[in-house]
């Protein structure tokens, strides 16, 4: 008998990491926006210079993103105080992590069925 896990999710997942960046379904993005629905390569700024902007395609997500799930890369970085107000102003929290760990939060709160959009920087 063979088992198999089958996903709770639906929409993209990230199912790992490789060259560099992180494999997504079948492509592998070195940085990454990710809403339930879709999974896009991306620019990202510099994290200071992080704004509502860059987050465009994740913040006309219809409904809003319950939260921004961030993956700020290798570390831990806080993002812009003026970013958290803007998206505070629009009613959407955000998690800040390393990248690494964003990617496995992704695919638990996706699994509880959550609606979240993240952005991930390189790792």
């Amino acid at each position: 008998m063979r088992l198999t896990r089958e996903d709770a999710a639906t929409g993209p997942l990230i199912r790992g990491f490789a060259q560099g960046g992180f494999r997504v379904d079948d492509g592998i993005y070195r940085a990454l926006l990710l809403t339930p629905e879709r999974a896009d390569g991306w620019e990202p700024p510099a994290i200071e210079a992080l704004d509502e902007a860059a987050l465009a395609p994740l913040l006309a997500l219809d409904p809003a993103p319950e939260f921004l799930l961030l993956g700020t890369g290798a570390a831990l970085v806080r993002p812009p105080a003026a970013l958290i107000a803007a998206l505070a102003a629009r009613d959407i929290g955000i998690e800040a992590m390393d990248s690494r760990a964003a990617a496995r939060a992704w695919g638990v709160l996706r699994g509880e069925g959550r609606w979240i959009a993240g952005a991930f920087y390189p790792l």
